[in-house]
Order: structure tokens, then sequence, then C-alpha cells
């Protein structure tokens, strides 16, 4: 429906003189959606973020977020939108509990609110026991988490999350990720910004890819390996015997195969190949694993700008 839509970017430009950092970017995020934005360094994606948070202006197009426009009503955004940026600024002398109390204040919650909701939000990213410990001994994982419970005391309409698990260990990612998937059951719409692919993947339902300041695809994993992909079948194999990967990049309907290491092998296809596979290697190899896989958001961003790249020269 048209009235889920929490985040709706449409035609958004921002110019710095003679160079365009966004170009006329539309993307639209509903409730309780995580959409992803991708793209290398460069590619416009801070600068969307800090347009649909208020904090820059835009050269044209237009942005509504939680119903309000950034540009002319910013408090109305920032009471209703939960920023996580990849640098934190806690007051390290205060205690964990002290902070939430002072950016309550500042997105207008009354102390009730605050006292109602703090300890809530820390229990909720594992801090509960920290709350009166001092910001300033905590470790870069539990000021992740602390920012993550700054959103949450907000009940807030909109997450932007930018790089949230940098630095974690593997634990921590995986603990991180499952808090970020609970802001989606909340019926918060997030909007994550990484560089970490495989994670993406992991939580978002569609991803957006910039590139040189605009969207170059948007959809789901598997939309976009479609795409680029060749058709969005990959199919994993296992054979041993002599030029596999020509024996199956000779097959009608195999866009690229991928030597994945020792008898191991990754083929993109047009379509469900699983039998024409079989057949061919039947007579010269021994088959012994086929199955499919699913579509890799890091093949699909990997591919994307080496074709980028190979039209470029």
């Amino acid at each position: 429906m048209a009235d889920d839509i929490v985040i709706r970017a449409q035609g958004l430009t921002k110019r710095y003189g003679n160079i365009v950092a966004v170009d006329r970017v539309d993307l639209e995020v509903r409730a309780g959606e995580i959409v992803g934005i991708l793209g290398p360094n460069g590619s416009g994606k801070t600068t969307t973020i800090l347009m649909l948070l208020g904090l820059t202006e835009p050269s044209g197009g237009h942005a509504e977020v939680a119903g309000f426009d950034p540009l002319r009503e910013p408090l109305e955004v920032k009471r209703r939108v939960g920023y996580l940026p990849d640098q934190i600024g806690f007051y390290d002398g205060l205690s964990a509990r002290d902070n939430l109390a002072y950016t309550g204040r500042l997105a207008g919650l009354s102390r009730h609110e605050i006292d109602e909701r703090f300890a809530d939000a820390l229990d909720r990213v594992g801090l509960g026991a920290s709350g009166r410990a001092r910001v300033g001994t905590f470790s870069h994982g539990m000021r992740q988490r602390l920012g993550l419970a700054e959103i949450l005391m907000k009940r807030p309409s909109v997450a932007i999350l930018d790089e949230p698990t940098t630095a974690l260990d593997p634990h921590s990612t995986q603990e991180f990720l499952a808090m970020i998937r609970a802001l989606k059951s909340d019926g918060t719409a997030v909007l994550l910004s990484s560089h970490h692919l495989d994670q993406v993947q992991s939580v978002c339902d569609r991803v957006a890819l910039f590139h040189r300041g605009q969207v170059a695809l948007s959809g789901t994993v598997t939309e976009l390996a479609a795409r680029v992909l060749g058709g969005g079948h990959v199919i994993d194999i296992e054979a041993r015997g002599a030029a596999i990967g020509d024996q199956l990049a000779a097959i009608p309907g195999v866009v690229r195969v991928h030597p994945l290491g020792g008898d191991r092998f990754r083929v993109d296809c047009q379509r469900d190949l699983r039998a024409e596979i079989a057949r061919r290697l039947a007579a010269a190899a021994e088959l012994t694993g086929i199955s499919f896989a699913a579509p890799s958001l890091n093949e699909v961003y990997n591919r994307f700008f080496e074709e980028v790249r190979d039209a470029a020269d």
C-alpha cells in the first residue's frame, strides 16, 4: 500500500559546484522493510542519507521521511528517525542511562517516557547490567549497542544505520544483525548502508546499488542476480575429470563458470540446466554433486562493477 511508504525520495539531487554527488535518486522504503544501500565510496550513499535526515539541503528533487519534509520540517523528522552513524558520539563521563536520557530529551521525550523506556532499550541490546557504567569504559561493540538502544528508546518510524557492524567481532556481528531484524519485527523501516555484502544479504528485503550518484540497480538479490548474472539460476557442481570448466562453458544457456577450487565449480545459468550438465559430464567426468545455490550479493556486486570497468576501458 502507498501509505506504508515511510521513506520516499523522488529525483533527489545534490550538487557541489560542478560536481553532482547525488543525481536524481528515486527510493522508497516501506514500514517494516529493511533496504540496503550499497556502492563504493563516493557513490552518493552518505550524501543521500544526509539529505533524508535534513542535515544537508538538496539541490533538486524531493524527500519525505515519516510523512515530513526533511528540509522544511527537520525537527519532526529527527523525532521520528533513529540514526546510527559509523562514528558514534557519546559523553564518556556520563553513564549509559544518562546519555540515553540526554538524547531522549533532545528528541522531545518526557521524563516519564525516558524512565519508562530506557531500561527496556538497554535490555534489548544486552546492556541491562551496564546502565550506570560510564560510557568511557565501554568497548566499541558496547558503544554500537548503546547507539542502537538510543534508537529503540525513541521508538522511531525509521532507523538509518551507517556501517553498524564495522570493527565488531563475528559473534557480536551476528548478535547485532539479530537486533536489526528485531527492528523489522517492530514495524520500523530500516535503511542500512554497509560494505559487508554477506551481512546485507542476510537481513535485507531489497537492495539499492549506487553508482556515480544514481541508483543503478534496485530489487531483491534474486532479481538483481537475474539482471546481472544472466538469468538468476546459480548451480554448484562438484566433478572430477579433464577440462570440466570448458565442458560446462560449452553448454547452451551457461553464462559464466566460476572455479571454486579443487573439483568445485559455480555456474551462472539462464535457466535450470542441471539435467543438461549431468548429461554433458556423464561421458568424460565423475559428477559427485550438483545443486542450486542461492544467488550471492557479493557475486552480483562484483560482476556489476566489473562490467562497469570493462565498459569504461
